[in-house]
């Protein structure tokens, strides 16, 4: 058995791991790198591996860093099966479209407006590309063994982080190895806990935030204190937020925040094509989350859902404060990055962010104080209040890690840190290390190829 670590390592994004073993060559995600500009020129090179060469491909959930190269795999030759939860194969037939439709609106807006440096400018993908991928799709049920062939069997557990999230475990030849893919954190105001594990040989886990605690206040409190402080001023607060997940966990604390009469009447627009399908997923998916469909259903509710794109200009021209919650959370594109041209430049507005924010892009940069960003090939200026909810991520950080780790009653043979810059995933293996006693706790690099124990 061997791993080759083709992504989401050194990075938190473009997470990629070729799993070999009975002759199988599973991928296990297949992600886009998003960030800095080294990163994201990944997802232009050749495949790192003969996409036809790969029997299947397992999906731990379906964020884009997780999924988004999937429409690249396909075009480029793999034609095998890809494995996910329900859940995900439905946020999927959402995202990798309109993933594919932001490449193309962002390429015709270079060409039209001559700020790219390549002539033309291409998308690295199409719709098109997108749904040839979705025909690649099979569901497995959480719980339930999948032979994948030659004695190779496939279980997915429970995550938590997002609707639909598994862990991967496999078992072969008496070994068994899992995949953590991003662990949720216990408690979610409207997810389930990460399920607990007693053993594996081989662990893959990751460390998003292993080298930092979430914000221990009251994410009611939060949110309720900046809308407050914004409505005040007369402002609009701005969210951008990933359509999968956060946005949902918003809208269920704007309602709460609503009836229970702590924050003022604002009307809320969740100005997302993608954000309001996957609220509609969100609400058919009620065995996979912690609301009742009553719950879910009311949460969607507190927001009018911005669906044109005439509509969706309006609303910069519409004084009102308001709240306006928009994809994409690092505000690298979509729609929210038309509205940071309007509101970032006003110190009367907020832009509230509601989680981590990978380096290298815009909302890393808004958090870290960059007086300007560029849009578009202009700079914009950022005199808007900027705040960020980070009690709001939906992933564990290294104190949840190692509460989930605890349950492991004997320590992996080995165990590999991934999905974490290099300060968090080097913090995530002395911790695990130093407080829980494991041995044989390893940081992969970018291609690596490791042979299990």
């Amino acid at each position: 058995m061997q791993i080759t670590f083709l992504g989401g390592v050194g990075t938190v994004t473009g997470s990629k791991f070729l799993f070999e073993a009975v002759g199988k060559r599973i991928l296990i995600d297949c992600g886009l790198f998003q960030g800095f500009k080294p990163l994201r020129l990944r997802n232009w090179s050749p495949p790192p591996v003969e996409p036809a060469r790969i029997d299947t491909v397992v999906l731990t959930h379906a964020h884009i860093d997780h999924s988004g190269y999937l429409p690249l795999l396909v075009k480029n030759g793999f034609a095998g099966r890809v494995l996910c939860t329900e859940a995900t194969a439905d946020l999927c037939g959402v995202l990798l479209p309109d993933c594919g439709h932001l490449f193309e609106r962002e390429a015709e807006f270079a060409n039209r407006y001559g700020f790219s440096k390549h002539k033309p400018a291409l998308p690295l993908y199409t719709q098109k590309d997108a749904a040839e991928a979705l025909t690649r799709f099979h569901l497995v049920p959480f719980e339930r063994d999948t032979d994948l062939g030659g004695g190779l069997v496939l279980r997915f557990l429970y995550a938590g982080h997002i609707l639909g999230a598994a862990m991967a475990r496999f078992t072969a030849e008496g070994r068994t190895v899992l995949f953590s893919g991003d662990l949720g954190r216990p408690n979610s105001s409207i997810m389930v806990d990460p399920e607990p594990v007693r053993s594996a040989d081989t662990l893959v886990v990751e460390s998003t935030y292993g080298n930092r605690r979430h914000e221990q206040r009251d994410p009611e409190d939060a949110l309720a204190e900046v809308i407050d402080r914004t409505a005040a001023r007369g402002g609009t607060v701005l969210i951008p937020a990933f359509a999968v997940g956060r946005t949902q966990t918003l809208l269920h604390h704007l309602y709460r925040l609503k009836q229970a009469k702590r924050i003022p009447d604002l009307p809320v627009y969740l100005d997302s094509p993608m954000a309001i399908d996957a609220s509609e997923i969100f609400c058919k998916h009620p065995r996979d989350h912690r609301l009742s469909a009553s719950q879910a259903r009311a949460a969607c509710n507190v927001a009018r859902y911005v669906q044109s794109v005439e509509e969706s200009k309006s609303l910069d021209t519409n004084h009102v404060p308001k709240v306006i919650i928009s994809a994409s959370g690092m505000a690298t594109g979509g729609r929210v990055v038309h509205h940071l041209k309007v509101v970032a430049p006003n110190p009367r507005n907020s832009i509230l962010f509601a989680g981590f924010q990978a380096g290298g892009t815009r909302g890393a940069a808004m958090i870290a104080g960059a007086q300007e960003i560029k849009i578009h090939g202009s700079y914009v200026p950022v005199r808007a209040e900027v705040d960020n909810l980070d009690m709001l991520s939906a992933h564990a950080d290294f104190e949840e890690i190692l509460a989930w780790l605890g349950y492991f009653e004997t320590p992996p043979a080995a165990t590999f840190v991934v999905h974490g810059e290099p300060e968090a995933a080097d913090a995530m293996r002395l911790k695990i290390e130093e407080r829980l006693g494991w041995s044989n706790v390893s940081i992969p690099e970018y291609r690596d190829t490791v042979t299990l124990p």
